[in-house]
């Protein structure tokens, strides 16, 4: 008896998910991909539209794409309040694997994985010249862990969104002193400009006004319509938003590389096996750590979520600065941005499916 008692409600739980995401989340799989071949098709035939999109960017942080995510993350961010804010900060667990692992092997790992490909395994097809700015774009990515992002593969995974919350904003803080040392550790160079402006925006948009947006909507709905209605009714308004601007996303996205795509198909698989790699392996050591230290799920997913996706971003506009636009350490960058997406999906249904294990 006790046994079924216990797992009963993992069944209702499966099942939740799946009504939650409806129609997009049964076949999440063939929708980014449909997503995927519109964007590029929408960059090769129509580049108009990306290029009239580009012109809104401020910060080398794209507006429209910025407004997506923060339709992603409010759903999350409704689910937070205040006083779970100040418990998850009482757990040190789960921020210590996010911090140790982003900080301490991550950047670290980035530069072994990929020196191995590009200076070892591929050496018969790239020149040792495009390898080291290859291997300079993996690290730029590998330093920089997600601060945007990290709240949709949470939300998908019935992350703790407080503790999310938490784990993001450490990693941010950690971001401002430990990003340029590691860099110009790992390349050797010493002429590192963070752009802070890229930084502080994107935590401006991606933390700070979504989650004053969703305190202001769970103050005002409680107050007017009582927390039942609010949990019950508001909030399952937004089932699907996750999910739309996923994939409205995706397709904004491949639009503007649409091009660098179809020119450089070879160079881009060649460049998205070490990141295909050391993203697996950086979650993989994350959540066994986090299995080992008995963690519950929904800490132990999104430490390991962050760790394994990347500020794109921070990544792409410090690569222009150092490099150029046209260098190979801008084009692996971008290949980062292209692949994280269906990686990270393929996680988060690795994390749904390993769920049972952390109970």
């Amino acid at each position: 008896m006790e046994n079924q008692k216990i797992m009963k409600p993992k069944a209702l739980d499966k099942k939740q998910v799946s009504e939650e995401m409806g129609i997009f989340g049964r076949y999440l799989t063939l929708w980014v991909a449909l997503c995927i071949a519109v964007g590029v098709a929408v960059g090769s035939w129509f580049p108009a539209v990306p290029d009239t999109l580009s012109k809104f960017e401020y910060a080398n942080v794209s507006i429209p794409v910025a407004i997506l995510i923060w339709l992603m993350i409010y759903p999350m961010m409704l689910k937070i309040d205040f006083h779970s804010i100040v418990e998850a900060t009482k757990k040190p667990k789960g921020l210590t694997v996010t911090t140790v692992v982003n900080w301490l092997i991550k950047p670290f790992t980035m530069y072994l994985v990929a020196a191995f490909f590009f200076k070892v395994v591929f050496a018969a097809w790239i020149s040792p010249e495009i390898a080291t700015q290859y291997l300079a774009g993996a690290v730029l990515l590998g330093a920089a862990p997600c601060t945007a992002m990290v709240f949709v593969w949470s939300h998908l995974t019935k992350g703790d969104p407080a503790y999310t919350l938490v784990q993001v904003a450490v990693n941010d803080l950690i971001l401002l002193v430990a990003f340029a040392p590691i860099v110009a550790f790992l390349l050797g160079v010493s002429n590192i400009e963070v752009p802070y402006d890229t930084l502080f925006l994107s935590v401006a948009l991606f933390v700070v006004i979504p989650l004053a947006g969703g305190w202001y909507s769970r103050r005002t709905i409680i107050e007017k319509r009582g927390k039942d209605y609010f949990e019950n009714v508001f909030i399952k308004k937004f089932d699907n938003t996750t999910i739309v601007g996923l994939l409205l996303t995706l397709i904004i996205i491949f639009s503007f590389q649409g091009e660098i795509i179809l020119n450089n198909p070879v160079h881009i698989l060649l460049i998205a096996v070490p990141l295909t790699i050391q993203t697996f392996m950086i979650f993989l050591i994350a959540y066994g750590w986090s299995k080992a230290w008995k963690l519950p799920h929904d800490i132990a997913a999104p430490a390991a979520l962050i760790g394994a996706s990347n500020f794109f971003e921070l990544a792409v506009a410090v690569a222009i600065s150092l490099f150029g636009l046209q260098s190979g350490a801008t084009l692996a960058t971008v290949v980062g941005v292209l692949v994280e997406v269906p990686l990270m999906l393929t996680l988060v249904k690795l994390s749904n499916k390993t769920r049972r294990a952390f109970d």
